[in-house]
């Protein structure tokens, strides 16, 4: 298996370059703290990393993160690439992880360390299991085509029985949604379990379709043990449900990856905890890299934030992440991931987000920008669909709100 698999890497340091990108190579392959009898010429051809590319980005003020090594010196910033045989991990996208994003971040000659994108081979990428239904799947279940999907998510997070989430799932395909998900928060607790939960929603979804023609979906957060998430997901499957949940940090790659093989219905991946991942410039990842890892591990939703956003992440990272989600792997396997637009969103961004993005492939939840509509969820969910229909025709947020009573109602609300 002679492919390979690279990362780049922000790295912050006070050595050479050179030398502090030798240091993570050997950790996160052949090598060790010092040289060892058992690693030959012969081993090192076989199995070890490679330092592809170094480009300086800099001096810096100071190290960015406690404990590294040489902090009365000058550090500076570099641009690295590191590759591995593939034969060193086989398709296993856990132990990549683990060789990607093991005990690099904590190496004393490092002071700052970010990953910022993978490369990944046709081999690993056709032995993953990938998105079953992503866009297309999507777009068929859900039976909206040409604009952006209008979802919202179930509020209060916690405390509704599953009579009560029944109650507002009615309110909400009574208005038009196109897409319900629960809260992360919510997966089987004791008020609202989820076998009950699902038995209550689904007759009111099932309702509709009857008189629309057309199945809301409805993400249930099925997040648990490998076991409790599959037994959920047939339980949905069995309702006439059309989608599932489950939070990438809490279940880990091994856990998505045993219910993507499992699963008959689409994943929508909820990203809770990015921030711990992220947050510090200076460490942890860029969303393209991390996000490469759960596509291949069969994400067909991913949640990418929204534009001006009620969390700390800037407009541009949030369209960097949604169109990675939309960039084909490969041309044999695209495992394109649907992306997933949330937080503190309202019909007023749907014009920022068509102008940067230009792509209608997209889920657009709105909690507030719905629920606290002037004129109630009905005229919530319509104003976002006519302001997506403005924005795709090219018309500017003052020239649409003329021609839409609800779009006008939101401007004054929420603008």
């Amino acid at each position: 298996m002679s492919a390979r698999f690279e990362a780049d890497y922000i790295l912050e340091t006070a050595l050479p370059f050179e030398k502090a990108a030798a240091t993570i190579a050997g950790e996160q392959s052949s090598g060790t703290f010092m040289a060892v009898p058992g690693e030959t010429e012969a081993l090192k051809a076989r199995s070890a990393a490679r330092v592809e590319r170094i480009a300086d980005l800099g001096a810096l003020a100071g190290p960015a993160l406690p404990g590294a090594a040489a902090r009365d010196k000058s550090h500076r910033r570099a641009r690295i690439t590191i590759s591995w045989p593939l034969a060193n991990t086989g398709p296993s996208l856990p132990n990549i992880l683990a060789t990607v994003a093991g005990n690099l971040f904590e190496l004393n000659c490092v002071a700052g360390l970010r990953l910022t994108d993978l490369r990944l081979p046709p081999e690993l990428v056709a032995a993953s299991p990938r998105p079953s239904f992503g866009v297309d799947g999507t777009r068929r279940l859900s039976g909206v085509e040409g604009r952006p999907m209008i979802g919202t998510i179930i509020k209060p997070s916690i405390g509704l029985s599953p009579e009560e989430t029944a109650a507002m799932v009615d309110m909400l395909c009574t208005a038009g949604i196109d897409f319900i998900k629960d809260d992360e928060l919510q997966a089987d607790g004791a008020v609202c379990p989820f076998e009950a939960r699902v038995r209550a929603v689904m007759p009111v979804i099932r309702r509709h379709a009857e008189r629309t023609g057309r199945k809301v979906m409805y993400a249930f957060n099925l997040t648990g043990e490998v076991d409790e998430m599959r037994a959920r997901h047939d339980l949905v499957l069995s309702e006439g449900g059309t989608c599932i949940m489950a939070s990438a940090n809490s279940i880990g790659l091994t856990g998505m990856l045993a219910l993507r093989r499992h699963a008959q219905l689409p994943i929508h991946l909820h990203r809770n905890g990015w921030g711990y991942l992220s947050r510090h410039p200076a460490l942890g990842f860029d969303y393209p890299a991390w996000s490469k890892l759960w596509r291949l591990a069969g994400a067909d939703h991913m949640h990418v934030n929204g534009l001006n956003n009620k969390f700390c992440e800037s407009d541009e990272s949030v369209i960097a992440s949604a169109r990675s989600l939309l960039t084909p792997m490969t041309s044999e396997n695209p495992a394109i991931t649907m992306p997933v637009f949330s937080s503190g969103q309202t019909a007023l961004q749907a014009f920022g987000t068509w102008q940067v993005l230009r792509r209608a492939d997209l889920i657009f939840a709105a909690g507030g920008g719905i629920m606290a509509h002037p004129d109630g969820p009905a005229a919530g969910v319509r104003s976002i669909q006519d302001a997506w229909a403005a924005a795709m025709a090219g018309l500017t947020l003052e020239q649409a709100v003329g021609d839409s009573p609800a779009l006008a109602a939101a401007l004054r609300t929420f603008g």
